[in-house]
């Protein structure tokens, strides 16, 4: 299937609703999806650390296991796939790998990359638990939210799902345990529009200066 993407910013943006319905005949290839994967995580994270990751469910015996896990939500079994994402907290552990890579670039110096090594390995690592889910949560969901604007800009639909048995679900798939569940992403095709929906005016969540 070829898929034109779109280059107009604001129509992505508009176009993007959460779509509940999916036509099942639709089969997104691998390619597409790793397109969509690979713009996602171009998403900004703490210290460029990246510590999102995805377990990609297109299998249709997996789909159909995930579903009583997702509360019967009828678009995992219906979209081209569901995404996972998870934040890895062990993410500083790839500190090494990222900044040499960034030295190898020439985007950084070696005396550069150490200190962002020292960064990831002292402070992060030193965190408490609390801190450490927030960081990744955060990260999570930037990723996710550019993930949904790449696929949209292609023609696909999202929804995100956070309505699913967390403990279940990391049990059924084999999640490590020090990933966490950030939330589902059922990706394809709408066989029905997502709903409209409307927004609060911006002079009832703006303020300027001072609240």
């Amino acid at each position: 299937m070829s898929v034109q993407v779109s280059q107009d910013f604001h129509q992505v943006v508009k176009e993007r609703h959460s779509v509940r319905y999916y036509d099942p005949s639709v089969k997104m290839t691998r390619a597409e999806l790793e397109e969509i994967l690979h713009e996602a995580t171009l998403a900004p994270s703490s210290s460029n650390l990246q510590p999102w990751r995805f377990l990609v469910i297109e299998d249709q015996a997996l789909k159909e296991k995930l579903l009583p896990i997702a509360f019967n939500q009828k678009q995992v079994v219906d979209a081209s796939a569901v995404i996972a994402v998870f934040g890895d907290l062990k993410w500083y552990e790839r500190g090494e790998q990222i900044y040499s890579a960034s030295v190898d670039a020439g985007y950084m110096t070696e005396e550069v990359k150490q200190q962002f090594v020292g960064t990831a390995e002292n402070v992060y690592r030193n965190m408490d638990e609390a801190r450490k889910k927030s960081i990744v949560h955060i990260d999570g969901g930037l990723v996710s939210m550019q993930l949904m604007l790449s696929a949209r800009a292609r023609g696909y639909d999202t929804v995100p799902m956070g309505g699913f048995d967390g403990v279940k679900f990391k049990e059924a798939f084999n999640v490590p345990e020090h990933y966490e569940n950030i939330m589902l992403i059922a990706i394809g095709k709408a066989a029905q529009p997502g709903r409209p929906t409307v927004r609060l005016p911006l002079d009832q969540i703006v303020s300027w200066n001072e609240l």
